[in-house]
C-alpha cells in the first residue's frame, strides 16, 4: 500500500496518541465541542497523554445529551444507561476513542462524574469489567463508534494544513456500529 501511495504522490499523515492528547486538535476537545460542551479540565492520562475532558453541558439529563450526540455523529449512538438519567452537577467526561476503560471509569468515580461519553462501548472480553464498574458507580456510557467520536479531530487537523499552504482534505468514513 505505501509503495502505491508513493507512485501516486499522495502524502500520508499517521499518528494517534499525540492527537488524543489535549490540545487544538484533540480528539475529545474537538468533539467535546462539537457537542457544545464547555470544557473544565483535562484527565485520563494514557502513554503522558491526558486524552479525556471534563466539562459542563446544558443538557439537562442523559437522554437530552443521548440526543444531542446522535445528532452531532449524524447517526444512532449507544447508551447504556446504568446511573441516573439527571446529570448531576452537569458535569460530564469526554474520552473519544476507546474510553470504555477501567482507569477512565476510576478517574471518573474519583471526581464525582456519572455520565462518559465516548466511542467503542459495545460490551465484550475487553471492556466487561468497565461496564461492572460503571453499573456498579452508576456511570451512564454513551458511544457513538471509534471512528465518529474522533473524526472532528481530524477535520481540525486540515484546518492546521490548509493554513500551512498544504492543502488538506477529510475523507469521510463509514461508522462501524459494531463498536457500540
Amino acid at each position: 500500500m505505501l509503495e502505491a501511495l508513493k507512485e501516486r504522490q499522495i502524502s500520508l499523515f499517521n499518528f494517534h496518541v499525540p492527537l488524543d492528547h489535549f490540545g487544538v486538535y484533540s480528539t475529545s476537545k474537538t468533539l467535546a465541542e462539537r457537542l457544545g460542551i464547555s470544557i473544565d479540565g483535562t484527565f485520563a492520562e494514557y502513554y503522558g497523554a491526558q486524552c479525556g475532558v471534563i466539562g459542563t453541558t446544558d443538557c439537562k439529563n442523559v437522554q437530552e445529551l443521548s440526543e444531542k450526540y446522535a445528532q452531532t455523529v449524524g447517526h444512532k449512538t449507544k447508551l447504556y444507561p446504568y446511573g441516573e438519567n439527571a446529570i448531576s452537577a452537569e458535569k460530564i467526561a469526554v474520552a473519544a476513542g476507546g474510553g470504555t476503560d477501567t482507569f477512565v471509569l476510576s478517574e471518573l468515580v474519583e471526581k464525582g462524574i456519572d455520565v462518559l461519553i465516548t466511542g467503542v462501548t459495545l460490551d465484550n472480553k475487553y471492556t466487561r469489567a468497565a461496564h461492572e464498574m460503571a453499573r456498579k458507580n452508576a456511570i451512564n456510557i454513551l458511544g457513538g463508534t471509534h471512528y465518529s467520536s474522533e473524526k472532528f479531530a481530524c477535520m481540525e487537523v486540515c484546518k492546521y494544513f490548509d493554513e500551512l499552504g498544504l492543502p488538506a482534505t477529510f475523507v469521510e468514513d463509514a461508522p462501524c456500529f459494531e463498536d457500540m
